[in-house]
Order: structure tokens, then C-alpha cells, then sequence
């Protein structure tokens, strides 16, 4: 008993039907033209040694998207991300140490209304950004966004994702994110003279007020402490040569006697001795 002629065909349809329904999500999934990108706002550290900041994905899924839905980022190394698969339920979404066996996860779930089409930067002062490896200490939650563990280079893609944890809509993946490293300190170069012309100018500057106020400090100690040095000059009727004090006058002798006696014949003194026999 032999098998009817169209039965390989039957079963060649029946792998195609089982194709289409593996493929059936995949198929169904819309892509976004959306292409996330570093946040273009002038903030300082968009792009750490461990952390990168995004743009929001603002309006982006407002098409394909229900209140209840939740949009994912999804995290690979950029050698990685071809292989990514998206997941179909919510036990599937990879966590943060599959980043290390797999090389990619997902994390930063956010509902839409996080997500308003609105400028929250107008009277808040806020800037939507999405910081990537944000979290320190955070590695014991399910969807951990902890630091990147290297430079990488990374890329990333938004996706939206129903309640059950079936993905809607995608984005595209970035270009390629490559962290910061920080240098040995034997490799940087500490010689002056392949430095920029305005530093050199800064720091001449810096020197030349440097040593005004170092002079401008000794020249206010000198006037500070110059009595403690130099004592102050005498009065005028107390310098030698100056003097003005009384004469003196004897009682007993006539001024005209007195100014023309002999050395030793004044009153009072013996006489000096003779030499003569």
C-alpha cells in the first residue's frame, strides 16, 4: 500500500504553513524609520567611559501604539546585533548579564505616557535624555541598566512591546556608540611645548599675576614691619649739634674773668706746683 501521488506536495505545504507561523510575528512587526541617536542637546559626560545618553523616542511609536503597550531599549555590541532575535513573551526579555554570554539585553522599559509628544523642557528645565549604564546599584532588579562593562562599540534599537511581551514596532539600530577610555598616566604627554597657544598664553597669564601679588604682598609687609627695623629719626631739638639748652653761669666770677682763667686756676683748684728750685 503505497502512499497517494500528491502526498509530498502535502507535506511540503505543511513546512511552508509551519514557516509562515514562526515567522508570522516577525513578519508582522512594524519598522519604524526612527534611528536613535546621542541626544544632540550641549550637555557635558553624554559619552562616559561606562554611560551614553540617548534621545527620547518622543511620537515615534504614537502610530503602532496603545496606552497599555511599554517601549524596551534594546542593548548589543555592535558584532552582536545582527544575531539579535526579539523576544515573544516576557520571559524571553534578556537581562543585563546576557550582555556578556550574548552580547546584547534590554532594559529601561517606559510606558507612553512617559514618552508625551510634549516639550517637558519649556518652564521645566529638564532635558529628555535616556542615560544608558545609568544605574550603580541596581544589579539585582530584573531590568538592570548597571554601567557598560567597555568602550564597546555598541548599537541600539527601541522596541514596542504588547502586555503579553509581543513586540509591535521597532525601530532601527543606531551607528555604531563607542565609550570613552581614560589614558595611562605614562602615556600622556606632559611636554610644554606641543601645547595649544591658548594654554600657553594662560598660563603666562597666571604666572605674571602670580608674581604681582607675590610682590605686592612683600612690598605691604616691608611698610607693615619697617618701624621694627628702623627706629624713627629724633626730633630736630634732640639731634647732636642742635641743642638747645640754658647757659650756665658761675656766681663768684665775673663772666670776663671766668672765660679767660688759665687751665687749672679755676676756684677752688690748687694752684699747680712749680717746677723751679
Amino acid at each position: 500500500m503505497g502512499l497517494p501521488q500528491g502526498h509530498p506536495h502535502l507535506g511540503l505545504q505543511v513546512l511552508l504553513l509551519t514557516a509562515l507561523n514562526c515567522l508570522r510575528p516577525s513578519l508582522s512587526l512594524e519598522l519604524v524609520p526612527y534611528m536613535p541617536q546621542i541626544t544632540a542637546w550641549d550637555l557635558e559626560g553624554k559619552v562616559t567611559a561606562t554611560t551614553f545618553s540617548l534621545e527620547q523616542p518622543r511620537c515615534v511609536f504614537d502610530e503602532h501604539a496603545s496606552t497599555s503597550d511599554t517601549v524596551w531599549l534594546v542593548v548589543a555590541f555592535s558584532n552582536a546585533s545582527r544575531g539579535f532575535q526579539n523576544p515573544e513573551t516576557l520571559a524571553n526579555i534578556p537581562a543585563f548579564p546576557r550582555l556578556l554570554t550574548d552580547g546584547h539585553y534590554m532594559t529601561l522599559p517606559l510606558s507612553l505616557d512617559r514618552l508625551p509628544c510634549d516639550d517637558l523642557t519649556v518652564g521645566s528645565g529638564g532635558v529628555p535624555v535616556l542615560r544608558v549604564g545609568h544605574d550603580h546599584g541596581c544589579h539585582q532588579q530584573p531590568f538592570c541598566n548597571p554601567p557598560l562593562p567597555g568602550p564597546g562599540p555598541y548599537r541600539v534599537k527601541f522596541l514596542l512591546m504588547d502586555t503579553r511581551g509581543s513586540p509591535k514596532a521597532e525601530t532601527k539600530w543606531s551607528d555604531p556608540i563607542t565609550l570613552h577610555q581614560g589614558k595611562a598616566p605614562g602615556s600622556i604627554d606632559t611636554w610644554p611645548g606641543r601645547r595649544s597657544g591658548g594654554m600657553i598664553v594662560v598660563t603666562s597669564v597666571l604666572s605674571s599675576l602670580t608674581g604681582l601679588l607675590l610682590l605686592a604682598f612683600l612690598a605691604a609687609s616691608t611698610a607693615r614691619f619697617s618701624s621694627l627695623w628702623w627706629p624713627q629719626e629724633a626730633p630736630e631739638q634732640l639731634r647732636i649739634g642742635s641743642f638747645m639748652g640754658k647757659r650756665y653761669m658761675t656766681h663768684h666770677i665775673p663772666p670776663s674773668e671766668a672765660a679767660t682763667l688759665p687751665v687749672g686756676c679755676e676756684p677752688g683748684l690748687d694752684p699747680l706746683p712749680s717746677l723751679s728750685p
